[in-house]
């Protein structure tokens, strides 16, 4: 196996001397791009529609998946509001067999510190771990002012690359983006600086959010409520009561007919489309900076 290429880290690190892979270097500039994007309120307003099923008409031939059609909805109403949509299709990972989102290591539970912002876990050349698509949508959600996720139920949870994605994430909410700090990933330096004191930096905060989940027996309201709940945890705003959807689809009908049931359902489209609708004008206000969180200004006593 190939090591991973290194460089000293420069100037603008705790550790100058220190030598960080190129990889991770190359992720970190990507993102610091993107956090500029988001901030030029000359640029267009972004919303990341996020589809979190793993199915796609590539690996089940000859039928489209309720997400896709219900994504392709929200996307439509979307750019009619006059917002630029970036699509993140995680049923990419099922097609593609050199993309993966490799498991989240949790770092994070040894010490904040050691969890670096962007995730440093990988690629690991040594390992033959590469080809790690979470490099590439770290900067997607920097860039997004607003992020509208439509997912499916798989048994009671979310589906699994939508869950690895949530997972590696983790990095977002309070991250470390200074790996020279802790010498790579040494568990005695993270935890000292954890203990001096963490500020617990929330690298996504102040961007809104919506969600679509949708069922066919079972597990829509706690999906949607657990996702939402995480994207509250990382600082994103609801785009109000509206933008928080679950519905059941084809409830008592079989399967072969549910994505029938879906073009049929227009209570649940509209639905579908008020979500889309709060989520642009909500995703407006962070690009102007009027998107004020409601709890600004109060301290929490745990902040992990």
């Amino acid at each position: 196996m190939c090591r991973a290429r290194t460089r000293a880290a420069g100037e603008a690190f705790s550790d100058p001397k220190y030598e960080l892979s190129l990889d991770w270097l190359a992720a970190r500039d990507r993102i610091r791009t993107a956090e500029k994007q988001f901030a030029d309120r000359s640029g267009p307003v972004r919303v990341l529609v996020v589809l979190g099923g793993s199915r796609n008409d590539g690996t089940c031939p000859g039928e489209m998946s309720k997400t896709f059609r219900v994504a392709a909805l929200v996307a439509a109403e979307l750019k009619q509001a006059d917002i630029e949509v970036v699509q993140l299709d995680l049923s990419e990972l099922t097609a593609e067999p050199l993309l993966h989102i490799h498991p989240c290591k949790g770092c994070v539970s040894t010490a904040m510190p050691l969890c670096h912002w962007p995730c440093s876990c990988y690629p690991n050349h040594a390992e033959g771990q590469t080809n790690d698509w979470m490099s590439a949508i770290y900067p997607m959600w920097v860039r997004a002012h607003g992020i509208l996720i439509v997912t499916p139920v798989y048994w009671y949870q979310s589906p699994t690359p939508l869950k690895a994605m949530i997972d590696r994430l983790v990095c977002a909410d309070g991250g470390n983006p200074d790996p020279t700090t802790t010498q790579g990933k040494k568990p005695a330096l993270a935890k000292e600086i954890e203990l001096a004191g963490w500020d617990y930096p929330k690298h996504l905060a102040g961007r809104a959010f919506g969600v679509v989940v949708h069922g066919d027996t079972a597990g829509v309201e706690s999906v949607r409520r657990n996702l939402c709940d995480w994207l509250t945890a990382l600082g994103l705003e609801a785009a109000g009561a509206t933008s928080q959807l679950d519905r059941y689809i084809g409830y008592y009908e079989p399967y072969a007919e549910s994505h029938e049931a879906c073009d049929r359902d227009k209570a649940f489209q509209t639905e579908a489309a008020n979500v889309a609708r709060a989520v642009a004008r909500t995703a407006r206000a962070a690009h102007d900076g009027k998107l004020v969180a409601r709890d600004e200004g109060l301290e929490s006593r745990r902040q992990k």
